[in-house]
């Protein structure tokens, strides 16, 4: 049975959102144990009685807070996500969950859990939406602000047999994030990354913007820094469509009775712009399954990421992409 080591305090509204999320999926899932690391006093009374024997609470009071810096958790032995991280490096747990500091979640990860071999760097990797009522998979999404190619030939190889092994994508498509779809285009190191990646089966070239929000391809690689501005640009612009919407609702009797007749419509479309519904981002090309949840992760968030962790765990995501990393540098 699997065992998921959750970084009960690290969210930006203390244990309660993610122990009922733990709960949410403790229900629907017989088949996973969990390591709640946190404040006991504050973790046991949201614990049912029905699931205690379910989940075990390793007792510690340090939260690494937002503010603090990355490299604070790396002397910060007592806290939540060192010691979540540090069970998964001791094979007491098989994956951690944590909608604590990014920054020290994936510093902890690569230096205490450590990297598959072959990967330079990790990724972080997230899904978007799509017109074609599918996802695209991107990364890195926040990782690494500065990419050379090689990192970024790495990040179409993780991400193409992450969507193969946990998405179960048949043959998934790759595509580099460019400013245009001509090999010409890009700057100097998407330009030497496209020759890399070419080797690559299903490799699609270069591809826009806003072919990740078309489905054009199944996985989308870019540097650290252009993919994290993606994301919040892509979150931004659903909560302002969103709102620009409720506001032209209310301006007349037929747009609201429009609105009641379209209601399915609009409940669809939140669900496909949630991040709730997808839970959290994986950590590709560390040893073990990390998976970052938002700060702001509501229980429904905290049961998907727990989900994601189980999946990876229970694929051969990391011995595959040694193998396909190993196939490559031959």
């Amino acid at each position: 049975m699997l065992k998921i080591a959750i970084d009960a305090m690290g969210g930006d509204f203390g244990p309660e959102p993610i122990i009922q999320g733990l709960v949410a999926a403790l229900k629907q899932n017989n088949n996973f144990t969990a390591i709640a690391v946190g404040k006991k006093d504050e973790i046991e009374p949201l614990l049912p009685k029905q699931f205690q024997s379910r989940v075990e609470i390793l007792d510690t009071d340090d939260v690494i807070s937002m503010h603090d810096s990355a490299t604070d958790a790396l002397k910060r032995k007592d806290s939540t996500i060192y010691k979540a991280i540090e069970l998964v490096r001791d094979q007491k747990a098989d994956a951690v969950v944590s909608a604590g500091h990014s920054g020290a979640s994936m510093s902890l990860a690569t230096l205490r859990i450590g990297r598959i071999k072959g990967v330079s760097r990790p990724a972080i990797a997230t899904l978007m939406p799509t017109s074609e009522n599918q996802n695209t998979l991107v990364l890195d999404v926040g990782a690494n602000v500065d990419s050379d190619a090689k990192n970024l030939f790495e990040f179409a190889i993780m991400g193409q047999v992450y969507a193969q092994d946990v998405l179960q994508l048949d043959e998934p498509i790759v595509g580099l994030l460019s400013n245009g779809e001509e090999e010409s285009k890009g700057n100097e190191v998407t330009k030497e990354a496209y020759k890399l990646i070419s080797r690559v089966p299903n490799f699609a070239g270069n591809v826009e913007g806003s072919d990740i929000f078309k489905g054009t391809v199944d996985v989308v690689v870019c540097d650290g820094f252009v993919g994290n501005i993606l994301l919040k640009t892509a979150e931004g612009v659903a909560d302002t469509i969103g709102q620009i919407i409720k506001k032209n609702l209310k301006r007349s009797l037929i747009s609201i009775a429009g609105a009641v007749l379209m209601r399915k419509v609009f409940k669809n479309l939140k669900v496909r712009v949630d991040y709730a519904e997808y839970g959290g981002a994986p950590l590709l090309g560390v040893k073990a399954p990390v998976i970052i949840a938002h700060g702001k992760s509501n229980p429904k968030a905290i049961q998907n990421a727990i989900f994601q962790a189980i999946n990876a765990a229970s694929s051969n995501l990391n011995s595959h992409i040694e193998e396909r990393l190993s196939q490559y540098s031959n």
